[in-house]
């Protein structure tokens, strides 16, 4: 659920108030929780891709082809989410990214200001409905 006008509003002054106050400590909090999710997935997925070479040998010496294909199953599933663990993890010192999917910085501001352009005229409507 998106928040309001007003609960973002303080979210922002409660966020300047940190930065002002300690930011160092602001810095550190920037994006440490997705950088560090991100990075146990990629290390489960090289995990999950070791376990899969070990089956591919496995059904290769114990001569059934079902433990190999799945295997090299398990090998193809943990590559692609390592890939893409590893693409989406935020570089130290980056803002994360935002929830609805990965697009360029003008794509991302292209749909801020028509967001805003959006606001603004709701904004303008609800105050001269109030006057």
């Amino acid at each position: 659920m998106p928040l309001s006008e007003h609960e973002q509003r303080m979210l922002e002054q409660m966020e300047r108030a940190l930065y002002a106050e300690d930011p160092k400590f602001a810095t550190a909090l920037e994006g440490s929780g997705l950088r560090t999710y991100t990075r146990r997935r990629v290390y489960q997925a090289v995990a999950g891709f070791l376990v899969g070479i070990a089956l591919l040998m496995a059904g290769m010496v114990s001569k059934q082809i079902w433990v190999s294909v799945v295997g090299f199953l398990v090998m193809l599933g943990c590559a692609v989410l390592a890939v893409t663990g590893w693409r989406k993890a935020p570089k130290p010192g980056e803002q994360p990214a935002a929830p609805g999917g990965p697009a360029t910085r003008h794509q991302g501001r292209q749909r801020r200001s028509m967001m805003d352009r959006i606001e603004q005229r709701w904004q303008r409507r609800r105050d001269e409905q109030g006057q």
